[in-house]
């Protein structure tokens, strides 16, 4: 009960599976884990799938330590767009470790002529909102591998915590043990951020 419950989010053309190792090695140490059924193959935009990923939390309770997203690709910026959600506090999300995620987008997305993945253009509206949008950075740790030939501009997101991992590969990496030690690590930073957080908000109301 002491630690948050792990909300998986995958990538596109991805169901919540793909996560599973990281979802496995985690429940192991503790940590309850969810999958959100009912998306599919995640090709959805990304304002869409956040909206319905937060109803879904909604309809249940929210433990006590809260709930940290773990999401791979453009399960990153779904988070990212779910952080930004007026009912983030509500629905109990204290960060996102988000692996492998296009934050500034992909430009080989272009190379694509379907419109789910040409959404993730750095072009793109929703991009571009979600870059310009910093205020939520601070709650994001990005992890990322030495070479991912899917997100060329990289994983770096300034604000928030970046780590880089010694593999290569976009889903390769997913499996790695340095992911998970860096996955791990992350929820607990983002945990002592929160509560580090709340007893500022606490002291500032006692004064």
């Amino acid at each position: 009960p002491d630690k948050p419950q792990v909300v998986l989010l995958p990538g596109i053309y991805e169901h919540w599976s793909f996560l599973r190792p990281l979802g496995d090695a985690l429940n192991a140490e503790g940590h309850r884990v969810l999958a959100v059924h009912g998306l599919g193959p995640n090709r959805r935009g990304i304002v869409e799938t956040s909206e319905r990923v937060a109803k879904a939390l909604a309809t249940v309770r929210v433990p006590a330590a809260g709930r940290v997203i773990v999401a791979h690709s453009k399960g990153g910026l779904i988070g990212k767009h779910l952080l930004l959600d007026e009912r983030a506090d509500a629905i109990g999300i204290r960060g996102l470790v988000a692996v492998c995620t296009p934050f500034s987008g992909a430009r080989r997305a272009g190379l694509f002529g379907d419109p789910s993945i040409r959404a993730l253009l750095p072009s793109d509206e929703t991009i571009v909102m979600l870059g310009s949008a910093a205020s939520v950075n601070n709650r994001i740790v990005s992890v990322f591998g030495t070479f991912d030939a899917h997100v060329a501009e990289g994983s770096v997101l300034d604000g928030a915590t970046n780590v880089r991992v010694p593999v290569a590969g976009h889903f390769r990496i997913l499996s790695a043990r340095e992911t998970l030690l860096a996955v791990r690590d992350g929820i607990a930073l983002l945990v002592a951020a929160a509560e580090a957080d709340a007893e500022a908000d606490a002291e500032t109301e006692t004064a």
